[in-house]
């Protein structure tokens, strides 16, 4: 088929043909973008933390009466102790924080004291003998922490530790030429030996602005007195719904002096990965519901103005009929002139794409669009739009050689 008696066509229909053009260009500019960005969300969505999260509850204890720091060590330790004799409790340990919790501390980390010269930041965990085990964290190099090393810091103490353990990205980071046990890194202005290195540990924060250091994790052999902390608990395989049922009464049970919040102050890591994605999540569907609308939009627009014009052309398509066209001839006719419009509005959206990503790169820190998605954002709108104008091409097939004689 000759494609000059189409274009001359269409030149004849400007304003049907670039409103077309124009909205299948902004259709693709958004929903290349919003594919990048569910993408994104749903692959950070999965970001593995690091630890047994099926295995694991978190108890935030608020403590009643304002005890002072003395108190909260007795109380804490028999907290522990009465979390241990739980049936299904494996293992458990008291901290400030942990992965996915959002709350948390971070430092800089490096070779000197000089804060102004951090080699990265680093988020703080507070952790004893028995958080490695508790959290079910891999320890590739070193060791765990000693009972003895093992110190206490309230609410105002100073976080000056001899010895640290740290994940294996913030290692390569700060010794990136050989292995970090045995060296030095400074997170206070007095120097802290490295003794062991965990494979991976997320920090608490979820952030994408944070991606940078999300693996850098410190542990420091530290116990909160604080009147509000929490007790992370492994559960041995299978009893997590048994002890998430029993233990806020085992607890109270224990010592009724405390808040333990109904609503969450048990928490699965199931509930706690939840909430921490929820924006992402919320996100991706907003992103999910936007695109589909656009494509439907796009599509319907198709559908209308094809369907216009074959309504004004039944005579002209009459008369090529009467001249010896074929219905397939008229079929591909149409079929045609929609995908000359649609390669003229996708050239157009793929410019508009890139110029909107380079936008969200610029306010919202995003990455650069990956040229996949335009790709196939162009296949998805040229497929749509061949499939919305088909039935209206058919319909217009179909029309008689009898349609010449009639009047307009």
């Amino acid at each position: 088929m000759q494609i000059r008696p189409i274009l001359a066509a269409l030149r004849h229909h400007k304003a049907g043909t670039l409103l077309i053009a124009l909205q299948i260009a902004l259709t693709l500019a958004i929903v290349c973008n919003a594919l990048f960005i569910i993408h994104e969300r749903l692959t950070r969505l999965s970001q593995p933390s690091g630890i047994d999260e099926p295995n694991l509850l978190v108890i935030h204890n608020g403590w009643a009466g304002k005890p002072q720091e003395g108190e909260i060590a007795s109380l804490m330790a028999s907290d522990l102790d009465t979390l241990r004799k739980i049936p299904g409790v494996a293992d458990v340990y008291a901290t400030n924080t942990y992965p996915l919790n959002n709350v948390g501390i971070a430092y800089g980390i490096g070779h000197s004291p000089d804060k102004l010269k951090p080699v990265t930041t680093t988020a703080i965990y507070l952790a004893d003998e028995n958080a490695l085990p508790t959290l079910g964290l891999k320890l590739i190099a070193g060791r765990n922490f000693r009972p003895d090393e093992i110190g206490q810091i309230g609410l105002h103490g100073d976080t000056d530790p001899s010895a640290i353990i740290v994940t294996s990205a913030l290692a390569k980071l700060l010794f990136p030429d050989g292995s970090a046990v045995g060296k030095v890194a400074y997170i206070s202005a007095k120097p802290s030996t490295i003794v062991g290195v965990v494979e991976r540990m997320r920090t608490p924060w979820v952030d994408s602005s944070l991606a940078k250091w999300a693996d850098c994790s410190t542990l420091i052999p530290y116990r909160p007195l604080t009147s509000a902390s929490q007790y992370v608990v492994r559960v041995q395989p299978g009893q997590l719904e048994n002890v998430t049922r029993h233990v806020r009464a085992m607890l109270y049970a224990a010592n009724r002096m405390r808040v333990i919040s109904p609503k969450d102050g048990v928490q699965t890591f199931a509930d706690i990965r939840a909430i921490a994605y929820n924006s992402d999540r919320g996100m991706a569907i907003l992103m999910s519901a936007i695109s589909t609308i656009l494509l439907i939009i796009t599509g319907a627009g198709i559908v209308g103005l094809t369907s216009f014009w074959v309504g004004q052309r039944r005579k002209q398509i009459g008369v090529r009929r009467a001249l010896g066209a074929t219905r397939h001839d008229i079929l591909s006719y149409f079929l045609t002139e929609n995908l000359l419009i649609g390669v003229g509005g996708v050239v157009m959206g793929g410019v508009l794409a890139i110029a909107l990503n380079m936008w969200l790169m610029k306010q919202f820190e995003m990455d650069k669009l990956a040229p996949g998605y335009v790709l196939a954002g162009v296949v998805t709108l040229l497929l749509l739009g061949q499939g919305a104008v088909l039935a209206p091409a058919l319909r217009a097939s179909n029309v008689p050689p009898v349609e010449a004689t009639r009047s307009v």
